[in-house]
């Protein structure tokens, strides 16, 4: 018996500490939100702005833990994944049926954003896709809570701080607070962006004057279709072509001479630039059967290994990579809008 009860005094113990350290995030976290409400006054923030973004927030530890949980808290690892699994289960028969009826329903929008912006009709809604799964699931984080607490926490303070200042430069602008739902990460809406994503890029796709892309396909449609013109897309361009490599190319030949300062990792499986031209002559051959234009520079990769299926990636592909700069993200984008194109 006397052992049980020293068992439940540990317990009580540390029940105590657990709660003195909440209550100490809890008030450090009320101080924190002070010295932001100060800088976003300074920066024009309305009050009403911040009242109705700040008021009533608390401290979020599953944020947090789910943050320090992400790739990048620890040791690197060299080993890459096969591409494969990851396509089947992206790139999937229900993706594909959902995204044809996406694009069937949201076409002559669609069509009227790509003539305004260039970029393909099936690649915005492939990012649609991928981003919410069209909008089914947006995510039901509270905006402002995580994006405080990411701030408060501190680890990344430079990234989540100014995105809160952003959620009430969204409010400011008319964007109702209840509609400030997302990741718990920080990003919103439809295509996942960023408040400072949205105060830059969003665009109204249906003229009534508001860029709602919590609820208006048009809208977030046309906003991604901003989000990748803003980036650099090229009209008429490809974003790549799935080909076969000759078993007897010079791989070694081919590595990219310098190192890319932005996601180094994912950049470094790319080959150097050749023309499409300068690719057929070294053997490789597209499984279309139809060559894009030779005079468009393109980069190799291989993301199974010699021997798997490659892609000839272009300029545009790079520009997916900025939406999320992963190859098994804008590969499955790219390979999306495809089969939804057809």
């Amino acid at each position: 018996m006397r052992r049980w009860g020293k068992g439940l005094l540990a317990l009580a113990a540390m029940m105590t500490v657990s709660g003195s350290a909440a209550a100490q995030d809890e008030a450090g976290f009320q101080d924190y939100l002070q010295g932001v409400a100060a800088k976003a006054r300074a920066g024009g923030v309305s009050e009403r702005a911040i009242a109705s973004v700040l008021n009533g927030l608390t401290y979020n530890p599953r944020v947090v833990e789910l943050d320090r949980g992400q790739p990048g808290g620890g040791p690197a690892s060299t080993s890459i994944p096969a591409f494969a699994p990851y396509k089947a289960k992206h790139v999937d028969a229900a993706r594909i049926s959902r995204g044809r009826d996406a694009y069937r329903a949201q076409r002559p929008k669609l069509m009227r954003i790509e003539q305004e912006t260039g970029v393909p009709e099936s690649i915005m809604v492939a990012i649609w896709g991928h981003e919410t799964n069209y909008g089914g699931y947006t995510g039901n984080f509270d905006l402002p809570r995580s994006l405080a607490t990411l701030a408060y926490e501190g680890r990344r303070r430079a990234l989540f701080e100014p995105e809160l200042i952003a959620t009430m430069k969204m409010v400011d602008r008319g964007v109702p607070r209840d509609s400030l739902k997302g990741s718990w990460a920080g990003a919103t809406g439809y295509p996942q962006f960023l408040p400072s994503i949205y105060l830059r890029l969003a665009r109204d796709g249906d003229g009534d004057g508001r860029a709602d892309i919590w609820n208006n396909a048009a809208d977030a449609l046309a906003s991604i279709g901003n989000y990748f013109v803003n980036a650099g897309w090229r009209p008429g361009q490809p974003w790549g072509v799935a080909v076969t490599v000759p078993a007897g190319l010079d791989r070694g030949a081919l590595t990219a001479p310098t190192r890319s300062p932005r996601c180094p990792r994912v950049h470094e499986r790319h080959s150097r630039w050749r023309s499409m031209a300068e690719w057929r002559q070294l053997g490789v051959v597209p499984q279309s059967g139809r060559w894009p234009d030779d005079s468009i520079q393109a980069t190799l990769l291989e993301p199974d290994g010699p021997g798997k299926t490659a892609y000839l990636l272009t300029g545009n592909y790079r520009v997916i990579l900025d939406y999320n700069c992963s190859n098994f993200y804008a590969l499955s984008v790219g390979l999306l809008a495809d089969e939804v194109a057809r």
